[in-house]
């Protein structure tokens, strides 16, 4: 078995699974115009098109070859135009293209999307017992990596939408967050020789394993995110003029990009505003800052007196907390003031580089380019955030992303040493 986990699951709940996540990137997509398909502001996103396709030939590719013998492809040069990153399967387009690509038309991306699940859905049934757990975990992986998807493609939708000067909505009916000021409290923690890292049953990437002990130091966590109104205090305090508390790399793009505060954030006659998917909205104070970079973080952090938490310490935080929060079945699509929100509102910037952990090993094959080729020069990243698909997390979940990206939705949480 190529899988990671101890998973087991029947057909029944494979299958329901496998619809209701299907449809739920369908959902997404509802509130789109064809037009909207189409657009790709920047490399590190991708048009929403791409994104429907990318999941279905993620299970072509993965799936269907190898467990349905007389599979024949929709359209073979498929492979070529929604590959991703996958070497050892084939070429592929130009990322920085990707919105290039009028065609295959939008219609017809639904259509590759109705074949696939046809199929998938006929094979769940069919698949001969013996490599029922194989299988299961192949199409449980695709199922989290779609919905990995759904999460980047609301944040590709924003960001797309962000460039246009009318600045439109995503959804209009989006509820507004109120003030809510909480306070920030510290919380001690506890240090010693401590186990991290996935562990039992259940699916887990592959980069969660193996579970492994790390020494944590005694230290202190902040109750809650960083607000905006506590970021906009770093602003007013010149935080972007003070070469002193950025990291040379980041001072660096500061000065080449022209930062001074978070993308999406404006000011108009003296008025800080946010855009958001539901529009441009004044700024709520008490909202969890988000969309700066690692490099913004770490700066706020130096300016607070603080430091970044590590991922252990995060990680032994989040297993001693419910897996819940503002997530996307929330409907907000935006973080909420509150308190606590260890799983939720924004993914939350660790001082831990994305590295293996002692003893990793890839998935065999292909599979194994998921997570693996990707450890080097990014950041790890823990919580989820409020465009997550519930039941997607779980304490020792690692995302990961540059230092310089803004895009997703980052957040920061405060901690210092005991």
């Amino acid at each position: 078995m190529s899988g990671t986990s101890n998973l087991y699951i029947t057909k029944t709940d494979l299958a329901a699974d496998y619809r209701a996540i299907r449809d739920e990137s369908a959902r997404i997509c509802a509130l789109l115009h064809t037009d909207d398909y189409q657009i790709q502001s920047i490399v590190e996103t991708s048009p929403p098109k791409w994104h429907i396709a990318h999941v279905s030939w993620f299970f072509e590719a993965f799936v269907l070859p190898e467990f349905h013998s007389a599979y024949h492809p929709f359209r073979p040069e498929f492979a070529y135009l929604f590959n991703s990153y996958y070497e050892t399967v084939g070429s592929m387009h130009p990322r920085p293209a990707r919105g290039m690509l009028s065609r295959p038309t939008v219609e017809e991306v639904y259509r590759y999307r109705a074949h696939v699940d046809e199929h998938m859905l006929e094979l769940i049934e069919r698949v001969e017992e013996a490599r029922w757990p194989e299988f299961a975990y192949r199409v449980t992986l695709g199922l989290n990596h779609e919905q990995q998807h759904q999460e980047l493609l609301l944040m590709d939708i924003k960001h797309n939408l962000s460039v246009n000067p009318t600045r439109p909505a995503y959804s209009d009916s989006l509820q507004v967050s109120e003030p809510a000021s909480v306070p920030m409290v510290w919380i001690d923690r506890p240090g010693g020789i401590m186990d991290i890292g996935h562990a039992g049953d259940g699916f887990a990437y592959d980069n969660e394993t193996p579970r492994h002990q790390v020494l944590v130091r005694d230290h202190r966590l902040a109750s809650r995110p960083v607000s905006n109104g506590e970021y906009l205090a770093f602003i007013e305090d010149d935080g972007y003029a003070r070469p002193e508390l950025w990291l040379s790399d980041g001072w660096s793009l500061l000065k080449r990009e022209g930062w001074q505060q978070p993308l999406y954030w404006e000011q108009r006659d003296g008025v800080w505003l946010q855009f958001t998917l539901g529009g441009m909205r004044t700024l709520n104070p008490d909202e969890p800052v988000c969309h700066v970079s690692f490099y913004e973080a770490d700066a706020y952090a130096r300016w607070a007196g603080k430091r970044l938490p590590s991922e252990a310490e995060l990680e032994l935080m989040l297993a001693q907390q419910p897996v819940a929060g503002n997530f996307l079945d929330h409907t907000r699509l935006q973080p909420q003031p509150g308190e606590g929100q260890w799983y939720g509102d924004v993914w939350e910037w660790s001082a831990s580089p994305y590295a293996p952990y002692p003893g990793f090993k890839p998935l065999a094959g292909s599979m194994g380019e998921y997570n693996g080729k990707f450890m080097c020069n990014q950041m790890v990243l823990r919580g989820g955030c409020c465009l997550t698909p519930p039941g997607h997390l779980r304490a020792s979940y690692r995302n990961f992303f540059y230092p310089h990206d803004r895009w997703p939705v980052t957040g920061v949480r405060l901690a210092e040493d005991a």
